[in-house]
């Protein structure tokens, strides 16, 4: 019988953030995998827990990940941690997870601790529907042409960022969101946190003029003022159709291109193509 693979989330700063529940699976397992096991046993020394460890994550992740199977396969139970916050979640995990399932390996969270929640919850921007983009592209031409991908999007967006190219980013949305609400969180929950709120041009200056170092969080409001253009959502599904894509799959890519609900441009769609039905 397979053992347990729990997915357990550690703190992105402070160390009273962990759950009692996961200082006991902590406690209790055969093995921690950790994306750094040097910064692990930090954390398990703070609350002296002595357990195994092994790294997972590196040059060959997928390599690492067949050692942690190989011990589910065996029968032991394995924490799955990263350095802060939740594993796979723009993080070190998602490799091993996914074999687990695949292996029919139960796979259980422990949850806990994470930045974009955290981030979201101060921003002061809408929290009743929202998008994770997680990082976006390192090279320009492409961190661009995937903001103009999000400029139609209504939900408040989420994006984690570096340090070295925290300005950069910000002026690119500036450049093609124009100047939104945006809630910039650094370094949560640590003694040098701080949170920038206000209109993209403001927030830029206040960053502009301190010592930018650490982990950073971009809350930016989505769309607003303007109705979706639901007749060139239309006139787009449309055109896909005609070159052979299915109607489901063009619908799926023009909402969400157009921050549309697909059920109401399908329905929308198949009154204007004179469609009954797709299968």
């Amino acid at each position: 019988m397979p053992g347990i693979l729990y997915i357990v989330s550690t703190p992105i700063g402070n160390l009273e953030d962990i759950t009692l529940r996961a200082l006991r699976v902590l406690k209790e397992v055969d093995c921690i995998a950790a994306e750094d096991t040097r910064h692990t046993r930090k954390l398990l020394t703070h609350f002296g827990i002595s357990r195994p460890l092994v790294s997972y994550w590196g040059a060959k992740e997928k390599v690492k990940a067949e050692e942690v199977l190989e011990m589910l396969r065996e029968g032991r139970d394995v924490a799955l941690v990263t350095d802060a916050g939740t594993p796979g979640i723009s993080d070190p995990g998602a490799v091993v997870i996914e074999r687990a399932i695949e292996e029919d390996i139960p796979v259980i969270p422990v949850p806990g601790p994470s930045a974009l929640i955290a981030a979201l919850s101060v921003s002061g921007l809408p929290t009743r529907e929202f998008l994770f983009v997680g990082f976006l592209q390192p090279k320009r031409s492409q961190r661009i042409k995937r903001l103009e991908e999000l400029s139609r999007e209504q939900r408040t967006m989420i994006l984690y960022e570096s340090p070295h190219r925290l300005l950069d980013t910000l002026d690119d949305m500036l450049e093609v969101l124009g100047d939104r609400r945006v809630a910039v969180s650094h370094e949560l929950t640590k003694f040098n946190e701080s949170i920038h709120r206000g209109s993209l041009s403001d927030v830029i200056e206040e960053i502009e003029g301190g010592v930018i170092a650490g982990e950073y969080v971009i809350v930016i409001e989505g769309k607003t003022g303007e109705s979706p253009d639901m007749e060139g959502a239309l006139m787009e599904v449309e055109e896909m159709v005609g070159q052979g894509i299915r109607r489901k799959e063009a619908v799926r890519k023009v909402a969400e291109e157009y921050g549309l609900r697909k059920k109401e441009l399908y329905d929308l769609s198949i009154g204007k193509g004179g469609e009954k039905s797709e299968t």
